[in-house]
């Protein structure tokens, strides 16, 4: 235990190193360098702190039986993602951590009052992001309250995991966390290929590209893992919540669209606030017609479109505007899933402007 804890000590002391020489490419509101790095130093270090390999949760006696059963899985679907998806083997996933909080960290995504483009802050290693996390959800709500006081419209939202890009696999790599560990098993197989897949390929500057990339491979190995692994109940439960999520990604969409072209238009503004707000509303009213009807009452996305504003809307076309160029580029690659991440690696090495020309050619 002393070894490990060295060794994550040191890690945090390569990761701070990283991080300071980076400080001064840091922009925009809220960029106390040296708070906002040592929060995310010292977030991840306890959390790796709190991390025991599966193996040791399975055999101790005071773990409960379910948490036993779903920590299984869990491995299995690592080993699969390994084998059928030719995704990493490493010790990411192994290991298991109970955080006692409903988020691992708290994501603040900001646009303009008549954009969907998210703000960027740059960072060492990572480039530049349209998101800034936090592993304390008061200091989120201090940054959103900053940005919003300058007139951002701003999002905070919890994310369940996050990858460090395999930075961490020499110390025990990214832990299963109590956070979605009990998620319905395709959800949680998708996460796991998603996470995974960041270790695979990741442009520095393009936070669309690698959401999208991920989300593509979560989408092809979580319908293989169900095709392949999971029981008829299983796949029914997992079928009503991907009708649940079509019918939002497809409604968003549109909304969205309606949205970027009104934003670009030569209209007044004062018309554009008028028709920003008609959107909204017309948005949350088509909600809750889906909500009363095909979705039979679910109500798991009033939270969202409760608070839906340019900064939510942005941050959900991050992990999905690029999807169906990756599905025609991993079909192109004879759906095999080397060759689609050795092309996706290819693109991801190209200049932004690029990589985006010749992802939305393919056919």
């Amino acid at each position: 235990m002393r070894l490990r804890r060295l060794l994550l000590l040191a890690t945090a002391g390569s990761f701070l190193t990283l991080l300071l020489a980076g400080a001064a490419v840091c922009l925009g509101s809220g960029c106390s360098t040296l708070g906002y790095y040592g929060q995310a130093v010292g977030g991840h270090v306890e959390l790796m702190q709190r991390a025991r390999p599966v193996t040791d949760w399975v055999a101790d006696p005071a773990t409960p039986e379910a948490l036993r059963k779903r920590l299984k899985l869990s491995q299995e679907m690592r080993d699969f993602a390994v084998r059928e998806l030719a995704l990493p083997d490493n010790p990411s996933y192994r290991s298991h951590a109970e955080l006692g909080r409903p988020a691992v960290v708290w994501n603040v995504v900001a646009t303009p009052e008549l954009s969907l483009k998210l703000k960027t802050w740059c960072f060492p290693v990572m480039g530049c992001v349209g998101y800034r996390g936090y592993f304390d959800r008061a200091a989120a709500d201090a940054l959103a309250a900053e940005l919003l006081a300058e007139g951002w419209e701003v999002s905070v939202y919890g994310v369940p995991a996050y990858s460090t890009l395999g930075w961490s696999n020499w110390v025990g790599g990214d832990p299963l966390l109590s956070t979605f560990v009990n998620w319905p098993e395709g959800e949680l197989a998708r996460l796991l290929f998603h996470e995974l897949s960041h270790q695979v390929v990741y442009a520095a500057d393009d936070t669309t590209f690698n959401e999208s990339f991920a989300t593509a491979v979560e989408r092809i190995g979580g319908a293989r893992w169900l095709a392949l692994r999971a029981s008829p109940e299983v796949q029914a439960e997992y079928a009503a919540l991907e009708g649940r999520r079509r019918d939002f990604r497809a409604l968003t969409a549109r909304y969205r669209d309606a949205l970027r072209q009104l934003y670009e238009s030569a209209a007044p503004d004062a018309d554009k606030r008028r028709q920003k707000a008609e959107l909204l509303a017309a948005l949350r009213a088509d909600h809750e017609t889906l909500k009363a009807g095909r979705w039979g009452g679910f109500a798991g996305y009033d939270g969202w479109f409760s608070r839906a504003n340019n900064a939510a809307l942005g941050v959900q076309a991050a992990y999905n505007e690029l999807v169906p160029e990756f599905e025609r580029l991993f079909v192109q690659s004879g759906s095999d899933f080397r060759r689609f991440y050795a092309e996706v690696a290819a693109l991801a090495a190209l200049p932004k402007d690029e990589r985006r020309a010749k992802l939305r050619a393919i056919p």
